[in-house]
């Protein structure tokens, strides 16, 4: 069982930036491939970033790619998303979720899931 916590959304204005945390409770961290999605209200879920499980791979959501970037610390057992020139559109809550093997992009194949963190951006 793997138990996913995120921290550091927060109320920040259009142009600024976040850094989301995804701490993970397993040991065996470094078999994971971790990801980001985030659900603004009245809309579906969608895919922001995943990376694979040394980290050397990524991939990113048009909408997101090169304004935010993902990282994970295997020593700390932490998932990152530094989110920058942030977006009114950006505004949703972020999940973070985490899969054994290939890191994708599609929600269903991602077993474990994090409660969420709030990220809204005034504009």
């Amino acid at each position: 069982q793997v138990q996913l916590v995120e921290s550091g959304g927060g109320l920040v204005q259009a142009g600024g930036s976040l850094r989301l945390s995804c701490a993970a409770s397993v040991r065996t961290f470094r078999s994971y491939a971790m990801a980001w999605f985030r659900q603004a209200p009245g809309k579906e879920r969608e895919f922001v970033a995943t990376i694979s499980w040394s980290g050397g791979s990524t991939l990113y959501a048009d909408s997101v790619k090169g304004r935010f970037t993902i990282s994970r610390d295997n020593a700390k057992n932490t998932v990152y998303l530094q989110m920058n020139s942030l977006k009114p559109e950006d505004t949703a809550v972020y999940y973070c979720a985490a899969r054994r093997g290939i890191a994708r992009s599609s929600g269903p194949e991602y077993d474990y899931w994090g409660q969420g963190t709030q990220v809204t951006v005034s504009s």
